[in-house]
This record gives C-alpha cells, structure tokens and sequence, in this order.
C-alpha cells in the first residue's frame, strides 16, 4: 500500500477482504458479507465508481489527500470512513485497491446489529450526498474546505521600533 502511494501511482489505497475472495472462509459472517455485498453495489451505483468494498478499515492515505480533504466536517461515527472516501473521489483522486487477508472471530467487530443498520443507512445518505453535490443540487460542508483565514504578519525593521512601554 506505501509502494504504491509512495510512487504516486495511487494517493489512496485500500486493502480489500473482498477481492482475494477469501473473506466468508476465514469465517466472516453471510449476513455481513451478503450486506457488504449489498451496500457496495449501491454506493458504487450513486457514486459511480467500482470499489470492490468501501467498508475496510485497512487503508492508506497520501499526505496531499489528508491535506485536501475536509475531514474535521465528517461524523464522529463509522460512517467517518465511508464519508472520506466520498471526499477523496468529490476531489478526483482514483482509489486503488490491493487484496488482505481477513480473519473473523468474535472480539474482531465493535459494531452491533443495531449500529451497523446505522452506518448502512448513513452510508447511503452519504452516497446521495456526494452525488447531489457532484450534480451542483447540494452544496455540503464536508466536500467543500472552508477559505484559509490569511494573516498579515508586519515585520519590525530598524527604521520602525517599538515602543518599549507597549511590552507586556
């Protein structure tokens, strides 16, 4: 993933469970699979691009996209990931993908049932999101940076000295 980076070959990479399709044999559960499955296809449909999953938390960053991006708008939550990948593409970088091994054991996901129909949902409205922005119909936060505040900084020369009983 560095290499790759490191070349410039890519500016972000993803590691994908899905790709050596090995991912239900090193035990991931069908339920996640089919609905990663799933909710791959759709993002890929409103996005309109072709990750093979979107869901990995095994990625790399170039130092320019973390730059770039407007992150510090994005949720406190899973869909945090979710919401930089769309951020990543809103700003026309390509993702590259290479294949991870996975292994699945119980103590190996800190996301619930309950929490994971969320981020599926949150997912989804992130897709609609990027794509209403990409059409010009919305105008959202997290894919537009806020304008750098310049500061004048007036430098001292020998013909202007300050007055000492200005001093803290």
């Amino acid at each position: 993933m560095a290499y790759l980076i490191a070349t410039g070959v890519f500016q972000t990479v993803l590691a994908s469970r899905i790709l050596g399709d090995r991912a239900m044999i090193n035990g991931m559960p069908v339920y996640k699979y089919i609905f990663n499955r799933m909710l791959t296809w759709i993002e890929n449909f409103i996005i309109w691009e072709k990750l093979s999953e979107y869901h990995s938390g095994y990625r790399a960053f170039s130092r320019e996209v973390l730059e770039r991006i407007n992150f510090h708008a994005n949720s406190d939550d899973f869909v945090f990931d979710n919401q930089m990948l769309t951020q990543i593409f809103y700003l026309g970088y390509e993702v590259g993908e290479i294949s991870c091994p996975a292994k699945y054991f119980e103590e190996a996901s800190s996301i619930n049932f309950r929490r994971s129909m969320k981020y599926g949902l949150g997912v989804i409205a992130t897709s609609i999101r990027y794509r209403l922005n990409k059409w010009k119909i919305l105008r959202s936060k997290i894919y537009h940076k806020p304008e750098e505040k310049k500061v004048q900084v007036i430098e001292a020369t020998s013909e202007k000295t300050i007055d000492p009983s200005l001093m803290l």
